[in-house]
């Protein structure tokens, strides 16, 4: 493959990232959570290249990014519950995960089990814009390698996938910097991944709680793998202080190598995340952490930081 070009986030950018993604290239463009490696997600190879790009596990399920609620119903067979997040939260950060339908004619390939399909409506300008010039659902997951910590700039998904990928559409930082929450709506509705929309949000239009994610033997949506997000070099959680030798990601008042939010606001630390653990880990040191609440946004950043850490296969 050529070296990968940067396109802008105007009419002729998007036109020809949308050109790239009909003949089944990889294009990388940002939505509001993360920068998202997409493909044309009828086309087979176009899929597989997601995979071969990332290194990603074939079992891991992608999120396929549509333009409406009418063009995911084309898809997928919403509940009553599921129409209801929708109309609720979309466009938005969140993703469900719902039964496939046999006729929605998209690669088996990015819906590992054949029977669910994660489906989401990004609000923001240049991904909706790329998604309607493109005239079909896209596959696109973060656009880094598989188990790194993801995208929020062009440069980070250039330094990660340079060469391997065809385009960028580089439209900035992204706004809220985390995945998208994922939840499968049923009985009971369960959350599969905490992220850029808290469950304190969504569970009072459920009018109950939000169960956690059932061991079925493979995941059935991203982000569920164990080791994830990771930087190439150690972390360690819930530190007071940096020992010798380690570079140190506060929170809250105090030193700090680089600070989430100084001034404690989890919504600010959610955004500066990944910016932040991709310029600690180009110092190449192990990188301690200190403490975050676990609430809001925080749930998001510690199931993050708990991957980032576990052992890594």
């Amino acid at each position: 493959m050529s070296a990968t070009i940067l396109l802008q986030p105007d009419t002729a950018g998007i036109a020809s990232a949308a050109d790239l993604l009909r003949r089944g290239k990889l294009v990388a463009f940002p939505t509001e959570t993360v920068y998202g490696l997409g493909a044309d997600a009828m086309q087979d190879r176009a899929v597989a290249a997601i995979y071969a790009a990332k290194n990603r596990p074939p079992s891991n399920p992608l999120i396929l990014h549509v333009g409406s609620r009418q063009a995911a119903e084309a898809l997928a067979v919403f509940s009553p519950e599921a129409v209801m997040l929708a109309e609720a939260f979309w466009p938005g950060p969140l993703t469900l995960v719902l039964p496939l339908r046999p006729t929605a004619g998209v690669s088996k390939l990015a819906v590992p089990s054949g029977r669910l399909v994660a489906l989401r409506v990004p609000d923001q300008p240049v991904a909706a814009a790329l998604i309607t010039a493109a005239g079909r659902p896209l596959a696109a997951p973060s656009a880094n390698p598989s188990g790194r910590v993801s995208p929020t700039a062009a440069a980070h998904v250039l330094s990660g996938l340079g060469g391997r990928i065809d385009a960028i559409v580089d439209g900035g930082p992204c706004a809220i910097g985390l995945e998208s929450t994922i939840v499968e709506p049923g009985d009971p509705p369960r959350l599969l991944r905490p992220g850029g929309l808290p469950a304190r949000e969504i569970e009072p239009l459920l009018g109950r709680p939000l169960a956690g994610p059932e061991d079925r033997g493979a995941p059935v949506a991203p982000g569920q793998l164990a080791s994830h997000y990771a930087p190439s070099v150690d972390l360690r959680l819930d530190a007071g202080a940096p020992r010798a030798g380690e570079s140190y990601l506060g929170f809250g008042p105090g030193a700090a190598t680089l600070n989430l939010s100084e001034g404690g606001d989890i919504r600010e630390a959610a955004q500066n995340l990944f910016g932040h653990l991709h310029a600690l880990d180009a110092m190449g040191r192990p990188i301690a952490v200190a403490p975050i609440p676990d609430t809001g946004f925080g749930r998001a950043i510690n199931d993050r930081l708990r991957r980032a850490a576990a052992p890594r296969g």
